[in-house]
């Protein structure tokens, strides 16, 4: 089959690969004019490793990725109030844990889809419906046709709001917004090490990468920036809400004006009552994003890409059976996802100054090894196994 997928993010060029494993001829469209470069750091275990592995991209991703070694949280002079060793978290995973720029995952992703047509700068803005396909009308105004098209456009996707704006699909906003962005030649460097101070409702966190530069992420709960600024007015809404942190705030605002590799959004979750309709199907964030705090969405992304094109792949033309199988593989699954990562703002921006003492109190206690394998040895693991689907090319 000929498929459209708009999106070339995380799950986009991961389901290409797969379907061209698999036999069908995938072409990806992207609204922005090249790859996104910059962005945040992700960090990438579980079953987006194993795909990764079964992918051949690994030796690429430890090149460009991180072993980070310690979370540390400071106060507003810097001292230290709580850390936290990742090596038993590490080894926890047998090794196979490590962080990397998501922008570098996407870019690993899509040099494996070598060969697969991808259109930059050109996305698909409305669909029409034929009794054996459908039209994709696409933003430079050409039209065309194909067998299915598959959203990996991300939180706010276009293909969920064209198909399945008469369901109930919900954004279920978590009260929070997130900002990420690069500075270089910031003269506070730890090497791999997260550092973060964080107050009541807020946190600014720094890590250093390579070639001098730094990454900033600030998060703060949602009555501090009020109603969604647009985007001239983003950081001047983050100036407003994190003027009187104190720590190294000042000078990352500062940075901030003049960071041209600027990321801001609210923190939200999709939660949809179905994830496919006709010869649509979403797939990653579009169809279930656990919110960018969860620290899992990459993986889970690359999880439904992969079972996506392995069910269409197994069901052959039936695709109807294929996106049916697709969702009830993974539909339990993800919104346990979703339910865990209902309780990560806590960590990342507690309440109250009890709340912050708890957090600190917890993350000091889990530099322990046996407390690190109590208390996160089960949400660590993932609950299904990745089945193996038979590529047409093996």
């Amino acid at each position: 089959m000929r498929i459209a997928i708009n999106g070339i993010g995380i799950a986009g060029p991961t389901l290409a690969y797969w379907l061209r494993e698999f036999g069908h001829q995938p072409v990806l469209f992207e609204q922005a004019p090249t790859l996104r470069r910059g962005g945040y750091v992700i960090d990438f275990w579980g079953l987006g490793y194993e795909i990764a592995e079964r992918m051949g991209i690994m030796p690429t991703l430890h090149r460009n990725g991180y072993e980070m070694q310690t979370l540390r949280m400071v106060d507003a002079r810097g001292h230290t109030q709580a850390k936290l060793e990742l090596k038993p978290i590490r080894e926890l995973l047998d090794g196979r844990f490590m962080s990397l720029a998501r922008a570098d995952l996407s870019a690993a992703l899509f040099d494996a889809c070598s060969g697969i047509p991808a259109h930059f700068g050109c996305s698909i803005a409305a669909i029409d419906h034929l009794p054996r396909g459908c039209i994709a009308r696409l933003s430079d105004g050409r039209r065309e046709q194909f067998d299915l098209i598959i959203g990996a456009d991300g939180l706010h996707s276009r293909i969920r709001a064209l198909e399945f704006a008469p369901l109930r699909c919900v954004e279920t906003a978590l009260a929070a917004y997130v900002a990420a962005f690069r500075t270089r030649r910031y003269g506070r460097r730890e090497e791999l090490a997260y550092v973060s101070h964080t107050v009541p409702g807020q946190q600014a966190a720094r890590v250093s990468l390579r070639d001098d530069e730094t990454l900033v992420m600030l998060v703060c709960r949602a009555n501090k920036i009020g109603a969604d600024p647009p985007p001239h007015k983003q950081k001047a809404a983050l100036r407003r809400a994190f003027g009187e942190m104190r720590w190294e705030v000042p000078e990352l605002l500062e940075r901030m004006d003049a960071s041209e590799d600027f990321y801001f959004d609210r923190v939200s979750q999709i939660r949809m009552p179905r994830w496919w309709s006709r010869r649509i199907a979403l797939v990653g964030d579009a169809a279930a994003c656990p919110s960018l705090l969860a620290g899992e969405g990459t993986g889970l992304a690359m999880v439904e890409a992969y079972v996506l094109a392995g069910e269409l792949q197994r069901h052959g033309a039936d695709f109807a059976r294929a996106f049916a199988s697709y969702e009830a593989r993974l539909r339990h699954f993800v919104a346990s996802k979703q339910r865990a990562a209902l309780g990560f703002l806590g960590f990342f921006a507690p309440r109250s100054l009890l709340g912050l003492a708890a957090r600190n109190l917890l993350v000091n206690a889990l530099s322990l090894r046996f407390v690190a394998r109590s208390v996160l040895a089960k949400s660590l693991r993932d609950d299904i196994v990745l089945p193996h689907y038979l590529a047409a090319r093996a």
